[in-house]
């Protein structure tokens, strides 16, 4: 390929950090990205220049894909940077505070001074803890500190002295009694193999080869299970599509990349027990004919990252991954993490497919389905963390036992993220038509002294629920029933005392932070949609009919999810709450 390339050359330290990567493919540029703004803390165009000679990728596009992600910088900053939350659970939790202190002390946000910048950020997953920080140091090897809970003093303190390499506390989980998903969180060492098999670890993966391809679809189809990314897609029926497909190699891509303010069970799924994902995903390969798999990674976890990369390895190094795995010939099977950079519309499967291949992670348009046209344009699964860890319960349990728990039509324990304006927030594991009610009493419900306002049911895209609708079962139908979601299972509980309004404006922000631009709808309709809101909080404006024409347009003509959900939990503030008049 002639590369036309700007007149910028790379430094010494940025040569090194991409010295890896001459001759790969397309596919490694997000991975080189990630080496350079590692180490340098930045992406200058001399480093650009050197990816795109490396991987022979036009500097335009490597461009538009840097650009594309907000952990990345294309302008020269600190090696040091404080990221503050300031979405959703950590507003409610004092966000805002942490953030004039450091404006105080420190400067303003995206500001340079002594050796450190502090920024904004999105949702960084560890709502139950929250407010939250997370600090990162670039270097040869890139440092990051967790802050959670934060206060206005430690992130000063954060910001003004290197991070101390730690990658957060560990996983708490508030109950013990009935739990599947969740039972070995907390009382099996994450790190060790031989800890995970003595608490029936790859007992599952044994019975699948014992089955066979054909059986273990048909008991995961028999079984009921449902996606439980939000889209709730019968979990059998893609991977029997997949399987069928004559075209190869198929592919197996986990989605990790829960970006879903209040959102942090796969977390604490990936911090908690690693090796039942690793288990999970070969299964799911046998089952589809995968031999290569892929884990799109947040990129704001960096203890899930140290675990997972340790479970790959030492599944690897005892013949739990490669070639002839568990000793059954032709099976073979590995499995490459890839580290997202920032993007909540990577969590959209197709967007997923182009953040690693290289391009910009914006949604394909469907048809054709990934089953058909995937990753590399090959028929691919696509299954998010927790969906991936029910297999191994039905493979031990049978599709009958596991089919008992829960509702007919959603089968199985679910587990939910309860944070906010709660006693004790964390991922609860309760079965299906457990009612909400339940739920919040296991969390220990609103503080004393407080009073429920209302309940952000799903997330962002989700919907609210008022106090005198606790007995909802919460079951996908159910749901649906009562015109409100059960999205990504997050559940976050505001009290008397909080700014709906301004709950309302950070939705609307996010949403238009978040919107990858590709789709006029989208692109537009989640700026006008943040500006009705700030005018109605600034002046009492009647902005509710233009919100639902705006919002309407968008949930009948945008390409993907986000656009099609960003008027979600407004409309029903507004139907439900009262809000915004």
């Amino acid at each position: 390929m002639d590369l036309k390339l700007l007149d910028a050359v790379a430094s010494r330290e940025e040569r090194a950090a991409v010295a890896g990567f001459e001759g790969g493919g397309r596919d490694q540029l997000l991975p080189a990205l990630h080496a350079v703004n590692d180490r340098i803390g930045w992406i200058s165009q001399g480093a650009l220049n050197l990816i795109c000679e490396a991987l022979h990728v036009p500097p335009a596009e490597a461009y538009g894909v840097a650009s594309f992600y907000s952990l990345f910088a294309l302008e020269e900053r600190p090696e040091r940077v404080v990221h503050v939350c300031t979405d959703l659970a950590c507003r409610l939790k004092g966000a805002d505070t942490v953030c004039d202190v450091l404006t105080e002390h420190v400067g303003a946000a995206g500001k340079a001074r002594g050796g450190v910048t502090w920024l904004r950020s999105p949702c960084l997953g560890v709502c139950e803890r929250a407010p939250a920080a997370l600090t990162f140091q670039a270097g040869d090897p890139a440092t990051t500190e967790l802050l959670a809970p934060a206060t206005g003093a430690s992130a000063v303190l954060a910001a003004q002295r290197a991070p101390s390499a730690s990658d957060g506390a560990p996983p708490v989980i508030h109950q013990r009694d009935g739990l599947r998903l969740l039972r070995r969180v907390g009382v099996v060492d994450p790190s060790s193999l031989d800890g995970y098999r003595a608490a029936g670890g790859y007992a599952a993966l044994r019975n699948a080869l014992r089955m066979g391809q054909a059986a273990v679809i048909r008991e995961v189809t028999d079984s009921g299970l449902l996606g439980r990314g939000g889209a709730a897609f019968p979990t059998g029926r893609k991977w029997a599509a997949t399987a069928a497909q004559p075209a190869g190699p198929h592919y197996l891509v986990c989605n990790a990349d829960e970006s879903e303010p209040g959102t942090f069970k796969d977390r604490v799924l990936l911090e908690g027990d690693p090796f039942a994902l690793v288990e999970s995903m070969t299964i799911a390969a046998f089952a589809i004919g995968a031999r290569q798999g892929y884990v799109y990674l947040r990129g704001e976890y960096p203890r899930a990252l140290r675990l997972l990369r340790n479970a790959i390895d030492v599944a690897r190094e005892r013949g739990f991954l490669g070639v002839d795995i568990m000793g059954h010939e032709g099976f073979s099977f590995d499995i490459e993490i890839r580290r997202g950079a920032g993007a909540y519309i990577c969590g959209e499967e197709t967007a997923i497919f182009n953040s690693i291949e290289g391009f910009r992670g914006e949604p394909r348009t469907k048809p054709p389905f990934p089953v058909e046209q995937g990753l590399f344009g090959k028929p691919t699964v696509v299954n998010n963390v927790e969906t991936l860890v029910n297999v191994p319960l039905i493979l031990t349990e049978g599709a009958v036992a596991y089919r008992s728990l829960g509702t007919e039509a959603s089968a199985g324990p679910k587990l939910f993220c309860l944070s906010g304006n709660v006693e004790r927030p964390g991922v609860y594991e309760v079965p299906f038509g457990t009612s909400l009610r339940e739920l919040l009493a296991l969390a220990g419900g609103v503080p004393e002294g407080r009073s429920l306002r209302a309940i952000l049911l799903g997330g962002a895209a989700g919907g609210f629920v008022r106090p005198d609708e606790l007995d909802l079962p919460l079951t996908f139908e159910d749901a649906r029933a009562a015109k409100t979601t059960l999205g990504s299972g997050v559940v976050l509980v505001l009290d008397d005392l909080a700014d709906l309004g301004g709950f309302l404006l950070r939705i609307a922000e996010f949403f238009r932070d978040e919107s990858c631009g590709q789709c006029v709808p989208c692109r537009i309709g989640t700026v006008r949609q943040e500006e009705a809101i700030r005018r109605v909080l600034a002046a009492g404006s009647e902005e509710r009919p233009l919100l639902r024409e705006v919002g309407g347009v968008m949930r009948d003509s945008s390409i993907c999810g986000l656009g099609q959900t960003a008027w979600n939990a407004i409309e029903s503030a507004i139907d439900r709450l009262g809000a915004l008049q």
